[in-house]
């Protein structure tokens, strides 16, 4: 099932290291230029309690159509193991935080995702998810303002026929003027 955590940001040191107060000098100045750095760039989303299902993610400033909003991560697995993790847990429910990668590769967000896991489904989305090498990515297919709840279409396509029944056990909360009643896709 589709579902995605921000990047992080990595930084990376180079030169010999100093010893005593040297290093603790520049160890404390490093400190204070990441720390303004990091005050400066203000987060792009932010997770609370949502209209559409449970947490949501928000826009916490304005994002342009086309940027790449923030990564769907957590534990990679396969088919098989989410299969076996989750089959019995969620013949009743089916609320999930995997997202097929590939073929091959789901990634599990239930216990290590980051907050990309929060973004609920809408028939009227204003992002997509993308697939890339084996990672997948949550980009803006419109500009999104400020307070806006992120979402993408989750067109979930399962293998037995969607029947009506099914349908409604795939409810969708999303209140679009368009909405079709489900997070069920079509089948290709």
């Amino acid at each position: 099932m589709k579902k995605t955590a921000r990047q992080g940001r990595s930084v990376k040191t180079t030169g010999a290291t100093k010893s005593g107060k040297q290093q603790n000098k520049k160890t404390n100045k490093n400190n204070k230029l990441l720390k303004s750095a990091a005050a400066a760039e203000k987060p792009r989303v932010v997770v609370r309690r949502s209209a559409i299902h449970g947490r949501g993610i928000f826009a916490a400033n304005r994002i342009v159509k086309g940027a790449r909003i923030i990564e769907y991560t957590g534990e990679r697995i396969s088919h098989a193991e989410a299969d076996r993790r989750y089959a019995k847990l969620h013949e009743n429910s089916s609320h999930t935080m995997l997202f097929a990668a590939t073929d091959k590769v789901v990634i599990d967000a239930t216990k290590r995702g980051g907050p990309a896991r929060w973004i609920n489904h809408s028939c009227a989305p204003n992002c997509e998810a993308n697939e890339e090498e084996g990672r997948v990515f949550i980009d803006a297919i419109r500009t999104i303002k400020p307070g806006e709840e992120l979402s993408y279409d989750y067109s979930l396509v399962l293998e037995e026929r969607h029947t009506p029944k099914l349908k409604r056990e795939h409810p969708c909360y999303c209140g679009a003027r368009n909405c079709r009643g489900t997070l069920l896709g079509k089948k290709r």
